[in-house]
């Protein structure tokens, strides 16, 4: 199954009533991710839980109905959550030496640098001379994977980094894979605690049209919604809005923009960028985690929303 916080903007619990469930749910999502390039599933903080991920509110609301109405599955949901990054913003070196007992030697080096946008993960081996055997590279980029995947200011993954192992030593007899990767886990680990983490959250770029009795209205709720206004088309009696808004800040819009315009006010939706989470009073993230709930998300008990029952009309929305 694929990982929900690849490529998700928010994710959800679902934990399945009886064993039966868990079956039903886990056939079911395995055809949806078919059908559904964008859905994605892992395994939850509890035995029998998955967690979906979506690229919005709606979306979900249909993998949800969807599981009930065509695969009669019977369940427990949590809220959604979104699904926020860590992001560097400086090059730091990280060495950790490991010595856990006999069998448990080992020592890396590594040099942590931010990448461009969208790069994802790029490690490079430039130790000489045999200071790491190559036999023991592979583990040491598996603990960097590892590390990075856990961030280190909230638990959400590093994206966008470049990993440089520059140096290390081992021992003939006490050293290991084992040993190895755990170095790499913690010098990965020091190091990004050394390059200016900062907590990232998705913005969402929103085009609104709406009659022109309602603009001022409707670009005020905005700005409200920490929205920055891009530009504005005017006519005589429509208006177009485009902004760019922290997903945070747009649950619920929808409904919220036909009750400021009578129904008359429509808006399209689509991820932009990852940005800084900011502090109160406008700085950026840093160390800021206020509103951020850490992974794992808490478990679906905690909230105990049933799945919705089938509309009437047979509508999936």
């Amino acid at each position: 199954m694929r990982d929900p916080d690849k490529d998700s903007l928010l994710s959800l619990a679902i934990d399945p009533k009886t064993p039966q469930d868990g079956r039903r749910l886990a056939d079911g999502l395995r055809r949806l991710t078919v059908d559904d390039p964008a859905l994605r599933v892992r395994i939850g903080a509890v035995p029998g839980q998955l967690v979906i991920g979506a690229t919005s509110e709606h979306h979900l609301e249909v993998i949800v109905d969807r599981l009930k109405r065509e695969f009669g599955v019977e369940a427990w949901v949590g809220r959604p959550e979104i699904v926020y990054r860590e992001a560097l913003t400086r090059a730091a070196d990280g060495e950790m030496k490991y010595a856990g007992g006999r069998g448990e030697y080992a020592h890396v080096k590594i040099r942590l640098s931010p990448g461009e946008p969208g790069t994802g993960y790029h490690f490079e081996n430039r130790v000489t001379g045999g200071a790491v055997p190559t036999q023991f590279v592979a583990s040491v980029d598996d603990g960097l994977r590892d590390a990075l995947s856990r961030g280190v200011l909230a638990g959400y993954p590093i994206d966008d980094v470049r990993v440089d192992l520059v140096d290390g030593s081992y021992h003939d007899v006490d050293s290991s894979a084992a040993a190895f990767r755990i170095a790499g886990s913690l010098a990965a680990q020091q190091a990004a605690r050394n390059a200016g983490p900062v907590l990232l959250e998705p913005a969402m770029r929103v085009d609104v049209v709406i009659p022109a009795a309602c603009a001022d209205d409707v670009m005020r709720n905005l700005l409200d919604r920490r929205g920055a206004i891009r530009s504005r088309q005017t006519g005589a009696e429509t208006h177009v809005i485009y902004a760019v808004v922290r997903l945070a800040e747009l649950r619920g819009y929808t409904t919220d923009l036909r009750s400021r315009t009578h129904g008359r006010g429509t808006c399209t939706m689509r991820f932009e960028a990852y940005v800084p989470v900011e502090r109160p009073g406008g700085e950026n993230g840093g160390d800021s985690l206020v509103g951020v709930p850490r992974k794992p998300a808490p478990a679906p008990q905690d909230f105990r929303v049933a799945l919705p029952e089938p509309d009437d009309d047979g509508s999936d929305g």
